[in-house]
């Protein structure tokens, strides 16, 4: 009797991993920009037969200074945006508080992994999880996640240097998502 392969499935952080992060916030679709290479990362990371999801903290909802229909015009243009170089991302899981309201989906909380686990029906360990900062490495291993922190967004300071110990011990390092990619790629 054949076993039916686990599916494989990809989570990513969005502000420092795939677009450009800002001090003030991504507010507006047209301040969401993707950082160099990261949408061709995702379509690649497809076609070698992975799914796609993003887990990110939007607390800029909490804190008023955008609407749910501003996030889901960003989220509308990076689709069209992966869709033209053949990409996809199935799904995005975000958190909408601020941090004072001390929820249990903001990262480093799991409760966005432990979402994406219940609708997809899976168990995320030993599934690779993508961030830039500790907070997202954090909740992806309490879940089981491998952590690969990307040099982008708040971890390009670490750049020339290793990580600090508020990342999770064992935390691979790539560049980038491009890297980060072409790991993946050559794992099989």
């Amino acid at each position: 009797m054949l076993k039916t392969p686990a599916m494989k499935l990809c989570i990513l952080d969005r502000d420092g991993t795939i677009n450009v992060d800002r001090d003030d916030y991504v507010k507006t679709a047209l301040e969401w920009e993707p950082l160099p290479g990261a949408l061709e990362a995702i379509a690649r990371i497809n076609h070698a037969g992975w799914h796609v999801v993003v887990a990110s903290n939007q607390s800029g909802l909490g804190r008023g200074l955008f609407d749910v229909a501003a996030l889901n015009a960003m989220h509308a243009k990076m689709h069209r945006m992966l869709a033209a170089v053949g990409g996809r991302v199935d799904a995005v899981f975000y958190c909408p508080h601020a941090p004072e309201e001390v929820c249990s989906c903001r990262k480093p909380a799991p409760g966005l992994f432990t979402q994406i686990a219940e609708r997809y029906g899976v168990v995320l360990a030993g599934m690779p999880s993508v961030g830039d900062s500790a907070r997202d490495l954090v909740a992806a291993q309490a879940v089981g996640c491998v952590p690969h922190a990307v040099l982008t967004g708040k971890a390009a300071a670490y750049r020339d240097q290793p990580l600090p110990a508020t990342y999770p011990a064992h935390t691979v390092v790539h560049a980038d998502l491009a890297a980060f990619a072409e790991y993946l790629v050559a794992q099989g």
